[in-house]
Parts: C-alpha cells; structure tokens; sequence
C-alpha cells in the first residue's frame, strides 16, 4: 500500500500538528482514519468529522478501557501496528536509520527518507513482477544493487 499523504518532520513536531495539512490530501472516499496516541486531539476529531471521517486513535489512560468502541480499535490497532510497525523495522533495518541518520539538516533529510521510498518501491515492484517473494531477502538484495 501506497501512502496517501506523507510529512517528514523533525522528532520535536507533534504528529497531531502536521495532521490538518495531511488529512486536506487525502482522495473524499478515505472514510476512516487511524492514528496512535498523538492523533487523540479534539481538533482532529472535529477535522474529521466535519469531512466525513471517522478518526479511530488509541486512547491515553490506565488500560483496561471499558469505553463503546474500545473492541473496535484494539482490532484496527492490532492490524496498524503488524502492517506499520513491521514496515517501519524493516525499512529502517535495510537502510541503516535505526539510530542516527547519515544526513544533517530538515531538507537533505526529506530527500533520504524519500530516495529510500522511492528505491524500496521499486525494488518491491521489479521482485513482485518475477514472482519473487517480497519480503524476503531484501535487505541483501537492496544492498547488492
């Protein structure tokens, strides 16, 4: 899956702030929305709703949650984070951004991050068009290139 929307920001920028721009981008038939903890803020709730969206985020406070709804978004969440947080891991893992970035500055970081997507996305593009599977084995076929 394609991002929709994306920002690269600096650690310090809460993702809450940046969300408003990437909701405007996203195509009228996006109908529901997830985000962690930093997506529960009331003006994002409100955002959505006004544009017909439901905006389904983790929720700050002692666990167990006994709210309506909280079935709902242990479901989406338990699938956001296999499908994100694994994407993440191995992305950061293939191009060595586990810690420190080899770039300085906001810009020259946007286009490594950006470059990488690209070369990801390409590299998942030639091996799915030999029926080559897709996740295995690309860290060293990336690396070869």
């Amino acid at each position: 899956m394609d991002p929709l929307a994306a920002q690269l920001t600096a650690a310090n920028t809460g993702d809450n702030t940046e969300a408003p721009a990437l909701l405007e981008e996203l195509p009228a038939d996006i109908r529901v929305i997830l985000g962690d903890v930093q997506y529960n803020d009331p003006r994002l709730f409100c955002l959505c709703e006004s544009q017909g969206r439901l905006l389904v985020t983790t929720k700050r406070g002692s666990y167990p949650h006994t709210d309506d709804g909280v079935e709902v978004r242990r479901v989406f969440h338990q699938l956001r984070s296999h499908a994100i947080e694994n994407f993440n891991a191995q992305f950061k893992a293939i191009f060595n951004c586990l810690g420190q970035v080899p770039t300085r500055g906001l810009v020259p970081t946007q286009r490594f991050v950006l470059g990488a997507v690209l070369v990801y996305q390409l590299a998942l593009l030639h091996r799915f068009e030999n029926g080559d599977d897709l996740r295995v084995g690309i860290k060293p076929y990336l690396q070869a290139a």
